[in-house]
């Protein structure tokens, strides 16, 4: 799988630097556009009928005058500022908390077998994003001349293997898409994003896989950011 990543673009939806203090309290998700863990944040926010309790909000994890960094000492994105003031993080446990605040029980599912199913699933996707952004950054923060190919090809074989396992055995999709679900659709998007699809034509089914999942969840074609 190649390298080098695709350059970022303007997605369509609105990250506001400054909330307008006269508006009633919201939640915040602080992130950047092309972030697939804020999407992922975002689109269950949207499944669940919360974004219009959600604002987005830009943050600079390279910046050290950001406030992301009293909001989470970590500096990583996304961050979700609750209308109390305290703050969540990571996308897993905003997720999480989305889900409690809508009642429960809706895209972490209760009962303990399709639980356990989504949970694994949201693990395996979020590991393939993480390997993914490790290969992106391997190319944006180091020269040519310093990147380490036997990294790269540590972090890609791990991509590899879990889509070709999830090419032999595509997952399922629920009425209301679950966090493992949510979480897929989100690594295939970024792929796509920073890789050109070169995933597309050995996956077909992940294709059409995905394809019913856009049809179903409108913010996925939403908060695209297209390169």
């Amino acid at each position: 799988m190649p390298i080098v990543a695709a350059p970022a673009a303007p997605v369509n939806l609105t990250f506001k630097r400054n909330p307008d203090p006269a508006i009633a309290p919201m939640m915040i998700l602080r992130s950047t556009p092309a972030s697939p863990f804020a999407r992922k944040c975002f689109l269950a926010a949207s499944v669940l009928g919360l974004t219009g309790e959600l604002k987005l909000e830009t943050a600079d994890p390279n910046d050290a005058a950001d406030s992301l960094r009293a909001q989470n000492p970590l500096g990583k994105i996304p961050a979700l500022v609750i209308e109390d003031g305290s703050t969540l993080f990571d996308s897993r446990v905003i997720v999480e908390y989305f889900d409690h605040r809508a009642g429960g029980g809706k895209i972490i599912p209760s009962e303990p077998k399709a639980r356990f199913a989504a949970l694994r699933l949201q693990a395996l996707a979020d590991g393939m994003t993480d390997a993914q952004i490790l290969i992106v950054y391997e190319a944006r923060f180091r020269p040519a001349e310093h990147h380490v190919k036997k990294w790269t090809d540590y972090q890609a074989d791990k991509i590899k293997r879990a889509l070709d396992a999830l090419e032999t055995n595509p997952p399922s999709l629920d009425s209301i898409p679950n966090v493992g679900q949510i979480a897929l659709a989100c690594f295939l998007g970024h792929r796509d994003l920073r890789f050109a699809g070169d995933w597309r034509a050995a996956c077909p089914k992940l294709v059409a896989w995905l394809d019913r999942f856009a049809a179903k969840v409108p913010a996925f074609a939403e908060t695209k950011v297209t390169p």
